[in-house]
């Protein structure tokens, strides 16, 4: 038995914005990478493009989750209408919240990056860039099962 099996278990009318979401995150991923190749060659402003970017564009991520969210209710679906449903609401909510946990760090990175502190060491730019990339590529693995069950 699987999933589309299960009692509940129906197809959602996929919210357009998860495609733009999608574009947001992938380019957010580019700007980190932007950004740790930046430190590594010393160069400030790249450095700076590439972190602002990033937050800006992650930040405007996860309010495109939210407006998918306002789309699905718009539509009349919500957490406990579908066993569909509840599984989408959960995995982009978990998703949302890892990405919001990127963006604590990131600030953090930000603050440094502001007071000096990257003088030898871009540990926290490589971290982040290394984190965001992990969160795309479970982004991209998620969009697929939503759009494609």
């Amino acid at each position: 038995m699987g999933l589309m099996d299960l009692p509940g278990w129906r197809s959602l009318p996929m919210p357009w914005v998860l495609w733009i979401n999608t574009a947001l995150l992938l380019l957010s991923s580019v700007a980190l990478q932007w950004a740790w190749v930046a430190a590594r060659r010393g160069h400030e402003k790249g450095l700076r493009f590439g972190l602002l970017t990033a937050g800006v564009l992650a930040a405007l991520f996860v309010l495109g989750q939210l407006a998918a969210w306002q789309q699905l209710a718009a539509a009349g679906v919500f957490l406990a209408t579908t066993t569909t449903s509840s599984f989408f609401y959960l995995i982009t909510a978990l998703h949302g919240l890892h990405v919001l946990g990127g963006l604590v760090a990131w600030g953090r990175t930000m603050r440094r990056r502001w007071k000096g502190s990257y003088a030898q060491s871009h540990l926290g730019v490589e971290l982040c860039a290394v984190y965001w990339h992990f969160l795309l590529l479970i982004w991209l693995v998620m969009f697929c099962l939503i759009w494609f069950t």
